[in-house]
Order: C-alpha cells, then structure tokens, then sequence
C-alpha cells in the first residue's frame, strides 16, 4: 500500500483515513519528510506546531 499524507495535518499513513485527525483528504503527492522523535525538544517540530512523534510531510500538493 502506497503512503499518503494528510491535506489538514500532514501526517503520513497508509490506509483510508488520517491517525492523528481522521481527515479523508489526502495525497500520495507530498514533498520532503520530518521525522519526529521528541516533539518537546525539536525546534522545527515546534516550527510547524507538530506536538506528537511521527513522520510528517514537509510541502503537502
């Protein structure tokens, strides 16, 4: 199954809906990635106001 990321919150997930907020709008069109490990330290989670662990797109089509 091919991984697709979210249009509201950009998280990247395979499957017919969105974990984090159970949107149905996505895209397999999405560019560059963000891992995030520790959201409470990492400066570019608290950037793009990403308050969970995960993989996020970075530029979302």
């Amino acid at each position: 199954m091919k991984q697709k990321a979210c249009k509201i919150c950009k998280k990247i997930y395979e499957g017919d809906k969105c974990p984090r907020c159970e949107s149905r709008e996505s895209t397999e069109g999405f560019k560059g990635r963000i891992v995030v490990k520790n959201p409470e330290k990492s400066e570019i989670a608290q950037k793009l106001n990403i308050k969970e662990k995960g993989n996020f797109a970075i530029k979302v089509r």
